[in-house]
């Protein structure tokens, strides 16, 4: 088998695996991204990896359609943030260091981890009730929140999902399978943001980004019908167990690596 096709191969298969991921818990850039630095420039590996994880994002939406039906109020307050965040973020790829945000994801990521791990107790410490409306102030943190998230997103992005989930556990939601729905939609209004700044920069490999775009949306819809035939509390414990072990792998690739 040649070797660009071996190459090729294995692109598909870490977008696959990074679209069920992604529908699931979040983390599939730090799949995609890592495969795309053996070929490209850091600039064009992450931009490349944000259009190829774009479709699989609206893939795992499709794939939770029944519960995003559910989750449109979410929707109509955090979709602008994410927007705008996204907008922002994208922006700044070619404006500023990788290293700025990639020493952050770690930490991020561990935050984020251990707020889904002790989501009740905290939700009882700051008085938000399981399956109650927010408060107006929860509701404005949370956007603020996701507005950060959204230029996080834009930038770089690895473990977006997971740190959604984290804030969204705190917007009344009632189970994961929902937060994983309108997770999804956001996601693809970053993801979408980036790729049209992205290709309008021409800093897009199209030539990986189709192929990959393609697997993902398998793997994307793959895993987000998975996930709905699981117990709440199994997909549950799979985030976070997937959010610590990528916050590790962090660690190890920026500090230790």
């Amino acid at each position: 088998m040649p070797d660009d096709t071996i190459q090729y191969v294995l692109l598909c298969l870490a977008a696959f695996f990074a679209g069920a991921v992604n529908s699931v818990a979040g983390g599939g850039t730090l799949l995609t991204f890592p495969s795309l630095l053996a070929v490209l420039g850091p600039v064009a590996a992450n931009a490349t990896s944000t259009i190829a994880l774009f479709p699989g994002s609206l893939a795992g939406a499709w794939g939770y359609r029944q519960e995003l039906r559910e989750t449109a109020p979410m929707l109509r307050v955090l979709w602008l943030p994410s927007l705008v965040g996204g907008i922002l973020g994208s922006l700044a790829v070619t404006r500023f260091p990788e290293r700025v945000f990639e020493n952050m994801v770690p930490w991020l990521l561990i935050l984020a981890s251990t707020l889904l791990l002790f989501q009740r107790p905290v939700a009882r410490w700051l008085g938000v009730h399981r399956h109650a409306e927010p408060k107006p102030r929860t509701v404005a943190g949370i956007v603020v929140f996701q507005f950060l998230v959204g230029i996080y997103g834009g930038y770089f992005g690895a473990g977006i999902g997971i740190l959604m989930l984290s804030s969204l556990a705190f917007m009344g939601i009632p189970d994961i399978h929902r937060m994983n729905a309108l997770k999804s939609i956001l996601a693809g209004l970053m993801n979408g943001a980036s790729a049209v700044i992205f290709a309008v920069e021409g800093v897009v490999v199209w030539k990986y980004a189709a192929v990959m775009a393609v697997a993902s949306v398998v793997g994307g819809y793959i895993g987000a019908r998975a996930a709905r035939r699981m117990k709440v509390t199994h997909v549950r414990a799979i985030v976070i167990v997937v959010g610590f072990g990528v916050a590790a792998y962090s660690f190890y690739k920026r500090f230790g690596g």
